[in-house]
C-alpha cells in the first residue's frame, strides 16, 4: 500500500520537480522524530553559515534600497547599468567583447532557461537535453510544445557529452542542444577540447548551444571552467548563468540570459523584437537588486571566491571518500565542480530496496537524511548527493547512510 502512495505520487518522471520530489520524501520522515534532518537533496547551501554571501553584496543591496531611487519599475530587458556590468564580466573569459545589448536580466536562471526555450520554440521542434539533467528543461519544453529528446552523459567518460548520440537523434527540426556545466546533477566540468567539440557538433547540425553556465566558476578539480563562448565564433550559444551560485544568493533570483554570438546570427531584427516581446511579458528581479548588480561584480573579493572553492572541495573529496566506502553506492568520478554529484545504486546488495525512489523514502523515514532519487534527474537507480552543507551535517549524513545500507544488506553486517 505504501509502495504504491509512493508511485502515485511521485507520478512519472517527466512531471518531477527536484522541490516537489524533496517535499513528498520530507513528508515521510514522522514528526516527533528524535534525529535532525539533514538534507543532501537541495542544491540551496545558504541555510548553512559555512555558506554565506559576501559583505559587499549585502551592502550593495542595502544602500541601493535605502537610497529610494530604485523603488520603480526597470526597462523590461533591466537595468542599462546592471547589464553593462554583466557583459564586461562575462568578457573578461571571452576573446571578444559582449555588449550590453547582448545581456537580458531574468528572474533567476530558470528564468533564463524559460525564455531561452521561448524564443526557439516553433511548431513541431524538439530540443536536445542531456541525461541526467535538470528537470526544470523539461518542464519549460512542455510549455511551450517542445519534443523533448535526451542524449546520454557517459559516467566513464566524466560525465562528457555523447557527441555520436546528439548526432544520432538531430533532424531538420531540432532547434537546440542544451549543456550544463559545471554540470548538474553530476559534478562534472568540461574540458577545453571537449566544449570545442560540442560547438563543432552543433555547426555540423545548424543548432544553437543553450549553455547553463549557473555554476560558473564553482570548479575545484583539475580542469578550469571554460566558458563555452569562447567558441561563440563556432556556433551561436545562448548563455545562461545567475547571482545565486557563485555568489549564494538564489533567493536574490538575479539572472542572465546572454546572446554569445559574435557573427551576429541572432542579431536579426525580427528576433531582437520577438526577445524584447517576451520580456514585457515576464517581469525581471527586484530592481534595487538589480542596482546592486555593478558593485557587486566589481568588488567581490577574490577571498571570498576562494573560501567558497575551498569548502566546496574539501566537502566533495569528503562526500567521494565517504560514498565510496558505502558497499552498495558508488561515484563513478570524483567532483570536479559544482555542489552535487551522481551516485550509483547497487540494488543486487540490497534485500528489500526496489529502486532509487524506495531507498530514498525509507532512507529519510529512517535516518532523517534526505537525498535526490535519481529518477529526478532522468537517470533510474541513482541518486543525487548534495555536498554543499556544513562538513559536520555531511559526515553525520553519510554515517547515517552507511547505517541504513548495512541494516539493508543482504547479509546484514553489524554497524
Amino acid at each position: 500500500m505504501e509502495d504504491h502512495r509512493k508511485q502515485q505520487e511521485t507520478g512519472s518522471s517527466q512531471n518531477i520537480t527536484i522541490k516537489g520530489m524533496i517535499g513528498l520524501i520530507m513528508s515521510y520522515i514522522e514528526e516527533g522524530q528524535k534525529k535532525k534532518v539533514i538534507s543532501l537533496g537541495m542544491g540551496d547551501p545558504t541555510a548553512y553559515t559555512c555558506f554565506t554571501t559576501t559583505k559587499v553584496a549585502t551592502e550593495a543591496v542595502s544602500d541601493a534600497l535605502c537610497s529610494n531611487k530604485f523603488n520603480g519599475y526597470a526597462p523590461t530587458s533591466g537595468l542599462p547599468q546592471a547589464r553593462r556590468a554583466i557583459a564586461d564580466h562575462l568578457s573578461h573569459d571571452l576573446p571578444y567583447e559582449l555588449s550590453s545589448e547582448d545581456v537580458f536580466i531574468t528572474s533567476g536562471c530558470t528564468g533564463a532557461i524559460d525564455i531561452a526555450l521561448s524564443t526557439l520554440a516553433r511548431p513541431g521542434a524538439n530540443i536536445l537535453l542531456p541525461r541526467p539533467g535538470f528537470p526544470i528543461y523539461e518542464l519549460c519544453a512542455s510549455f511551450r510544445n517542445l519534443e523533448v529528446r535526451h542524449y546520454d552523459l557517459l559516467p566513464e567518460n566524466g560525465w562528457e557529452v555523447d557527441l555520436a548520440e546528439v548526432e544520432a537523434l538531430a533532424d531538420q527540426n531540432t532547434i537546440a542542444v542544451v549543456i550544463i556545466n559545471p554540470g548538474n546533477p553530476c559534478g562534472n566540468v568540461y574540458s577545453h577540447q571537449h566544449l570545442k567539440k560540442i560547438a563543432e557538433t552543433a555547426k555540423k547540425l545548424g543548432i544553437v548551444v543553450v549553455a547553463d553556465e549557473v555554476y560558473g566558476h564553482l570548479a575545484f578539480g583539475n580542469k578550469p571552467f571554460v566558458p563555452i563562448g569562447v567558441f561563440g565564433s563556432i556556433v551561436p550559444i545562448f548563455t545562461l548563468g545567475s547571482l545565486s551560485k557563485r555568489w549564494l544568493v538564489p533567493g536574490w533570483r538575479l539572472g542572465w540570459f546572454i546572446m554569445t554570438d559574435p557573427s551576429g546570427t541572432f542579431k536579426d531584427p525580427k528576433i531582437i523584437e520577438r526577445l524584447k516581446k517576451y520580456f514585457d511579458i515576464y517581469g525581471g528581479p527586484a530592481t534595487f537588486i538589480q542596482a546592486a548588480v555593478p558593485r557587486i561584480l566589481e568588488q567581490t573579493d577574490k577571498a571570498f571566491y576562494r573560501r567558497t572553492i575551498n569548502t566546496l572541495k574539501q566537502n566533495s573529496d569528503r562526500c567521494f571518500d565517504g560514498i565510496n566506502e558505502i558497499p552498495c553506492l558508488a561515484c563513478p568520478s570524483k567532483p570536479d565542480g559544482s555542489m552535487a554529484v551522481m551516485v550509483k545504486l547497487n540494488l543486487s546488495m540490497l534485500r528489500d530496496i526496489t529502486d532509487d525512489i524506495d531507498f530514498c523514502f525509507k532512507l529519510a523515514k529512517e535516518e532523517s537524511v534526505v537525498v535526490l532519487p535519481g529518477i529526478a534527474v532522468g537517470l533510474k537507480n541513482w541518486l543525487r548527493v548534495t555536498f554543499a552543507v556544513e562538513p559536520a551535517s555531511l559526515e553525520e549524513g553519510l554515517r547515517r547512510m552507511k547505517s541504513f545500507c548495512l541494516r539493508h544488506a543482504n547479509q546484514p553486517q553489524l554497524e
